[in-house]
């Protein structure tokens, strides 16, 4: 049961991976270099799934959870970027405005904060994928 379980969060945070960059083309996400960032995050997080599921090895594994922190931090990044650019947005055509005044339309605003959130899902999945996993003998 254990191994079917583990197969199933694997392939899951693989359709994240893969089915996400597909988002990202469809919404023009290609502006800039930082805009580039998540595309690599899901080609490296599906990389280590490949690698952690045709190899699985004590290396591996050490490989396949640093790829996917690198993938909720890169999320972490895309929140902190979105959330940057809405506040600007809202303080530039409401120049009298404070911060405070402007966090909830900077939070639901046009890039909206939570999208990048899809990249933490998939990590977290693949991390819970990868749970007390011990090599087979």
């Amino acid at each position: 049961m254990e191994t079917w379980y583990r197969q199933f969060l694997l392939i899951l945070a693989g359709i994240v991976f893969l089915m996400t960059p597909v988002e990202l083309l469809l919404s023009n996400h290609m502006e800039g270099f930082i805009q580039w960032i998540p595309f690599g995050a899901c080609l490296l997080g599906l990389l280590g799934i490949v690698y952690f599921h045709l190899s699985p090895s004590v290396t591996s594994l050490k490989v396949f959870r640093s790829v996917m922190i690198v993938s909720v931090l890169t999320s972490l990044f895309g929140m902190y970027e979105h959330l940057e650019h809405n506040m600007a947005f809202e303080l530039e055509i409401r120049p009298n405005a404070i911060w405070t005044d402007v966090i909830l339309e900077a939070i639901t605003g046009a890039s909206p904060m939570l999208a990048p959130g899809i990249l933490t899902l998939a990590g977290v999945i693949g991390l819970a994928s990868a749970y007390k996993w011990k090599p087979s003998p």
